[in-house]
């Protein structure tokens, strides 16, 4: 929308942020995760440096607690040690080793024999539906038009663009942009021949209510020495997060972007846990959840159908095919540059279309739902009076109120769940059991935009 075009979003969900873009981490990297010299790096180190600004305009919870990653063996030190030259010749800012002593001494809930640690003052955490959600609610606002619940059948190219059709409408477009997630090689292949296909592999990831949010101040990259590793954040609500593990895929899991956890998984993810961070209180988990990564591998045709070759692929590609511009495999660091690929792309879009002139009535700056939970108790008193629903309270566990549900119902929320995500109503300990029949009644209630 920073250019003077007709935008058409097509979702074949109710919502944003229904797919992988909810289900991750949520760290915001500083680009020594990824090899030197890869558009990965790159995007990342300018993506960080301007992370703060982004978050600034769209009124999105950002902090910057910073991330120690550590080893506890030859193996583990040798990959800290290449990251950590990865991260200066690639520009990264703040980076520090540490010997074991010093990153025991920054994190005492760490088990002792610590090796080695890498420290990074740039890395943030952000909640990615937060984003997500943010930047849907300024394109829409800078004249977007979002069609929800219309799931992509067909794509045919046309003199001048293409033929788009739903299972409910049809459009035409100058050039389209396929963002599908876990969807993307197969929305791409509507139109053309089998060239990148996703092979999604499983995580699991647990949440700690925020009484245990505490137990490390940053966010904790545990390099392990048979390739299993732990990550530890605190997130911007507190709460501490526990994952992932890594597991193949099912067919019928990949195929229908099932997200279910496994048990097995879950078990190892404590036990790791138990290990790195002794002390935790896994007592105090609230909930579980998993997501898939969308893992990209060449393909090549042989005997009519496509075969996956062994080699995966490393970096970001934008392919580029006559205006059509598929983004197929985008995973950690994703989330980080998301920003940057979205002008990348946008301009290569536009320019395409015809369509460069510049809006000049765009605004980058979105405004938040106050949450009272951030106010000082004069503050909410400031705001209750403008606004007495502020005064009700729903959600106890986040203190969440009637006024923020009720602006989240009329800015697109259809059901508990994106409720859920955009208030942070039914994140608390007890899950929505006390609020949830009185925010659907809500919902019924109030009109949805």
């Amino acid at each position: 929308m920073r250019y003077e075009a007709d935008v058409i979003v097509l979702e074949k969900e109710q919502d944003v942020c229904h797919g992988i873009s909810k289900a991750n981490t949520g760290i915001i990297y500083s680009g020594y995760n990824n090899s030197f010299g890869s558009e990965k790096q790159k995007l990342c180190v300018q993506a960080n440096e301007d992370f703060d600004r982004l978050c600034n305009e769209l009124e999105v919870p950002f902090r910057r607690p910073g991330s120690l990653m550590i080893g506890y063996g030859p193996k583990a030190d040798s990959v800290i040690a290449r990251k950590y030259s990865d991260g200066l010749k690639g520009g990264v800012k703040g980076l520090r080793m540490l010997s074991g002593e010093e990153a025991e001494a920054m994190e005492p809930a760490l088990a002792k024999g610590i090796t080695s640690a890498l420290y990074s003052s740039e890395t943030g955490t952000v909640d990615p539906w937060d984003l997500c959600i943010a930047a849907y609610e300024n394109a829409r606002n800078n004249g977007a038009r979002f069609m929800f619940g219309q799931q992509v059948t067909s794509i045919r190219r046309e003199k001048g663009g293409f033929t788009v059709e739903t299972d409910k409408e049809i459009f035409f477009a100058a050039s389209v942009v396929n963002a599908a997630g876990l969807s993307s090689d197969t929305v791409r292949e509507l139109t053309e021949q089998p060239r990148v296909r996703l092979f999604p592999s499983s995580a699991d990831y647990i949440v700690l209510d925020r009484q245990a949010g505490a137990a490390v101040e940053h966010i904790i990259l545990h390099e392990g020495e048979d390739g299993k590793g732990l990550t530890l954040v605190q997130t911007v609500d507190g709460n501490l997060l526990i994952g992932p593990t890594n597991r193949d895929s099912s067919a019928e899991e990949a195929s229908a972007c099932d997200m279910r956890t496994d048990r097995m998984g879950l078990e190892s993810l404590e036990e790791l846990c138990a290990e790195i961070v002794p002390d935790i209180d896994l007592a105090q988990k609230i909930r579980s959840f998993g997501s898939l990564r969308p893992n990209p591998y060449y393909v090549k045709t042989e005997c009519g159908r496509a075969v996956r070759e062994d080699r995966s692929i490393k970096d970001i590609q934008i392919m580029e095919e006559r205006g059509l511009f598929s983004l197929i495999g985008i995973k950690t660091p994703g989330l980080t540059f998301s920003n940057e690929l979205g002008r990348i792309v946008a301009d290569k879009a536009a320019a395409y279309a015809g369509r460069t002139m510049l809006n000049a009535d765009f605004d980058p700056c979105r405004k938040a739902i106050i949450r009272a939970r951030d106010l000082s108790l004069e503050e909410r008193a400031a705001v209750i009076e403008k606004d007495p629903d502020y005064g009700e309270v729903l959600c106890s566990c986040m203190d969440v109120t009637l006024s923020e549900v009720k602006q989240a119902v009329k800015r697109g929320a259809y059901d508990f769940e994106s409720v859920k995500r955009r208030t942070g109503a039914g994140f608390g300990k007890c899950q929505g059991s006390r609020c949830r029949r009185r925010i659907m009644d809500i919902i019924k209630s109030e009109d949805r935009q």
